[in-house]
């Protein structure tokens, strides 16, 4: 199973990719193009074009994971922009992302919460 947990490492691919590809054209991408290692544990999150899809690719020490989801109707509101390759965002970020919300715009609480006396 995939976690995605608060010390999760995860890498947004500026650019959008042709999602067509599979596990080892993404893993090459990584390696050349983003210039990662795509076999570290980093979930790399990849978007289409259209902003309609995204993947998810993940090594979990094992094999590759590669998760999928499509909007049935709609685009992905918010993407980052910029020169550079890729953005690093948290795991409420990429919680909110996948559901088609905006993480710049969002408030999220604390990760750690205080022990009762």
């Amino acid at each position: 199973m995939l976690q995605i947990s608060p010390q999760s490492k995860i890498l947004l691919a500026i650019q959008p990719i042709d999602l067509r590809k599979g596990i080892d054209s993404i893993a090459a991408l990584c390696r050349q193009t983003l210039e990662q290692d795509p076999m570290s544990g980093v979930l790399f999150v990849f978007r289409n074009r259209l902003k309609t899809a995204l993947r998810i690719l993940c090594y979990d020490g094992q094999g590759f994971w590669l998760c999928i989801k499509r909007l049935s109707s709609g685009r992905f509101k918010w993407w980052p922009t910029g020169s550079h390759l890729i953005d690093m965002v948290g795991h409420k970020e990429l919680y909110t992302l996948i559901y088609n919300g905006n993480p710049a715009s969002a408030k999220f609480g604390s990760d750690w919460k205080p022990l009762l006396p």
